[in-house]
């Protein structure tokens, strides 16, 4: 009688995790926060979308700054959600494909918007000064008087 034989099995090959698998990894060996990974994926899924599912690794600074381009232009988000995305896409190329970019510019910055100070007019501020009576009124004609308000 023969042994039983056992079935062959190839060999394993080890399989690269796909890419944003790749960046959570190194999201979590380096302690970011759970935010940070759930945002730098989405602003890294984003721009592979944008470019049509290239891999990044094809890319390089003249797609960034393409991508950056379209958010202020096309999409018209604030300056700092554009620099949260440029913070995720590099690093992507630093940290997880171990790439330099070069340094990017020429693309077009979100407008920061302008901020206004909020000043009553002496008409709005007698306004709300009549609304107040005894304590409250002496505190708040004080801190008017006086500018600190």
């Amino acid at each position: 009688m023969r042994p039983a034989e056992k079935p062959h099995l190839p060999l394993q090959a080890t399989v690269k995790p796909r890419l944003l698998d790749q960046v959570r990894g190194v999201l979590r060996r380096k302690h970011y926060s759970i935010r940070t990974e759930q945002s730098y994926v989405d602003w890294i899924r984003r721009f592979i979308l944008f470019h049509g599912k290239r891999h990044p690794s094809q890319m390089g600074k003249a797609e960034v700054s393409a991508y950056l381009t379209h958010l202020a232009v096309q999409r018209d988000v604030a300056a700092s959600t554009q620099n949260q995305a440029l913070s995720a896409i590099l690093f992507l190329y630093r940290d997880v494909l171990e790439q330099e970019l070069e340094w990017i510019e020429g693309f077009e910055r979100a407008k920061r918007p302008a901020r206004l100070p909020v000043v009553l007019t002496p008409a709005e501020t007698r306004a709300v000064l009549a609304q107040l009576e005894g304590t409250k009124w002496l505190m708040a004609s004080l801190l008017y008087g006086s500018a600190c308000a």
